[in-house]
């Protein structure tokens, strides 16, 4: 029999009803032996992430002032959740300590860390199975890099004396022994290391969505599931704001083969989106799988006459961004022109001066800098070999009027890359979703 792996998100479990709900999804199939969970999400509009109570308690202890205030909400939270489930346990002696920790100048992540560690606690006393500290297992080095094969063995040898634990998601260890959390959405990382390492048939990531939809829905009325998609195009729409499963949760089980299935905890009998190696044919919904996009770049543009003749220019420019310490998102080219697509948070305080040294380095005949600029990508395996597809997308822009600033796309045909004003971010979405889905 195969073993599933479930990681829980915070709205899965914000209070003791939306625990009981996790409880009898994971009583409901015996192969469901490993649970990740979340920290509390928020229970209502308006309502606090513990997450973000916590970071709050920390930025109050750097001040020298009481957290009291703050961290008695969360222990609150917490005394509930346990009361309200009966269990023969009370979190208070945890909680007291995790006060004197932060009050006495506890690093960030070990505060921002708790919220998971309190509710793999929670849930592995109302399950009655076993409960692993993600500390003990998940290890980063002494730069705080995810050390992915130190942890692969020591998470397959701890489970293999476990068949039914939870490990609660988001952190682990240094190498100096302090905990180091992954980015904000890291227990799906969490979730798919475990799957990892017990060889898991499959991966379920439970949300309160039922699975990954074509669109935002804040832009798309009632926008479609995708049922089935494949590694690389969710990795691509993660990347692209589209932001039910952490980007970097892929690449553990990419690497195996196991599949991953977007869950609803809210309606368990929707069968939700399944991602895979690779997707079939007949599986195949349409040539776009999905749309996702961002605001608030800019585009920086060189031009230069023979700059294609001109050996080294192109790594001249980016050694330039590199110096500053900026990330670029793409690099449109053409015979005499490149284009380099940056976030705008990115450049701020370094615009001016990375194009003072553009100037300087590469003697472009002009520079310009564009701002308010949304990226927006269309992915889908579909169109790697389908005719018409981009033209598709402009005439689709060009009806609502939407002027395209820039065009991308990757050696892969996998996506295709617009640029278009911020302002019209929304419409843009909008328009090329009718048209490949109406």
């Amino acid at each position: 029999m195969g073993i599933k792996v479930t990681k829980f998100g915070g709205s899965s479990l914000a209070n003791a009803e939306q625990f009981k709900k996790v409880i009898e999804i994971l009583k409901a199939d015996s192969q469901r032996r490993y649970a990740i969970p979340s920290a509390p999400g928020k229970r209502f509009s308006g309502d606090d992430k513990i997450t973000d109570l916590l970071y709050k308690c920390h930025d109050i202890a750097t001040t020298g002032k009481s957290i009291d205030q703050v961290f008695d909400i969360i222990c609150s939270r917490y005394i509930h959740i346990a009361s309200d489930l009966g269990l023969d346990y009370s979190p208070e002696a945890e909680l007291e300590q995790i006060r004197r920790n932060i009050q006495k100048g506890e690093r960030r992540d070990y505060v921002a860390s708790r919220g998971e560690y309190l509710n793999g606690i929670i849930l592995a006393k109302a399950l009655d199975w076993d409960f692993i500290d993600a500390a003990d297992v998940i290890f980063f080095d002494e730069n705080g890099i995810f050390d992915a094969e130190r942890t692969h063995k020591a998470m397959a040898e701890c489970l293999n004396e476990h068949p039914y634990a939870v490990v609660p998601g988001f952190y682990g260890r240094r190498a100096d022994g302090s905990v180091k959390t992954f980015s904000r959405g890291g227990s799906d990382i969490t979730g798919s290391i475990v799957a990892r390492a017990v060889n898991a048939e499959l991966y379920e990531n439970w949300t309160d969505v039922s699975g990954f939809m074509v669109a935002d829905p804040r832009i798309v009325e009632n926008p479609a599931v995708i049922r089935t998609v494949s590694y690389r195009e969710l990795r691509e729409l993660s990347y692209m704001g589209a932001t039910v499963l952490h980007e970097d949760a892929i690449f553990p089980v990419s690497h195996c083969g196991i599949p991953i299935n977007i869950k609803n905890t809210n309606h368990p009998e929707d069968a939700g989106t399944m991602i895979v190696s690779d997707k079939c044919g007949d599986e195949r919904d349409g040539l776009v799988t999905g749309i996702a996009g961002r605001k608030d770049f800019t585009v920086i543009t060189l031009e230069k006459d023979m700059m294609n003749t001109e050996r080294g220019f192109g790594r001249k420019v980016l050694t330039v961004f590199e110096n500053y310490g900026v990330s670029f998102e793409h690099m449109p080219t053409g015979i005499d022109t490149m284009s380099v697509v940056a976030a705008d948070k990115e450049l701020y305080g370094k615009k001016d001066n990375i194009i003072e040294s553009l100037k300087s380095e590469v003697h472009p005949d002009s520079i310009v800098a564009e701002n308010n600029l949304a990226i927006i990508a269309v992915v889908g395996k579909g169109m790697v070999r389908a005719v018409g597809t981009a033209g598709r997308v402009f005439a689709a822009l060009s009806r609502e009027n939407i002027n395209v600033r820039m065009i991308d796309q990757g050696s892969s045909e996998l996506n295709i890359i617009v640029g278009v004003d911020n302002s019209r971010f929304e419409a843009a979405i909008s328009a090329i979703y009718h048209e490949f889905f109406n």
